[in-house]
């Protein structure tokens, strides 16, 4: 029995963990919540060594994407529900993350947010480089299309119930292979 996923696109800091977390705690399912940040705070990237430049991340990271988008399938291929958080780049890499998780029931969440409130929790947060949510922002909704959408600009506390309802009232083909396709 395959495992489901909910995959989380949004820019950096628009509220991907704090809705995964809401998500995880109120569906009727156990999902893991599983993130590149997890990760990176759990001390699985050499980081110390990446900043002081005895690796190179530029060449470290697709390799590291690979590997997790692989890890994602395997995860879900063993029977775990996953909820994911992820920043989906470019139509690329849309392609190839729809090809691996092909098999399996993908429901995508494009998160969003004002930009004036992402470059405020960007800054308030202080642990990503100044830019990243503007890029995001202008970048990766884009080309993707989505099952469900939320805005995380003003918080009103249903948007965890939200997207559970759409993903329970669900009754056509996952979108993600749909984007695929699009390309």
């Amino acid at each position: 029995m395959s495992g489901a996923i909910i995959l989380l696109n949004g820019a950096s800091s628009s509220g991907k963990s704090t809705l995964a977390r809401a998500i995880q705690a109120k569906i009727d399912a156990p999902f893991w919540h599983i993130s590149i940040d997890h990760l990176r705070d759990a001390g699985v990237l050499p980081l110390a060594r990446i900043k002081r430049g005895a690796f190179d991340w530029k060449a470290m990271r697709p390799a590291f994407f690979e590997g997790f988008e692989a890890s994602l399938a395997a995860y879900a291929a063993a029977g775990n529900n996953l909820i994911v958080e992820y920043i989906v780049e470019t139509p690329d890499g849309r392609t190839r993350l729809a090809r691996r998780l092909a098999p399996f029931d993908v429901f995508c969440v494009g998160v969003h947010c004002d930009l004036a409130e992402l470059e405020r929790r960007e800054a308030a947060r202080g642990d990503r480089p100044a830019g990243d949510a503007r890029r995001d922002f202008e970048a990766i909704h884009a080309f993707m299309r989505y099952d469900c959408a939320i805005d995380t600009t003003a918080p009103k506390g249903d948007e965890a119930e939200r997207v559970i309802a759409a993903w329970q009232a669900r009754t056509a083909p996952a979108v993600l292979g749909r984007n695929a396709a699009a390309r």
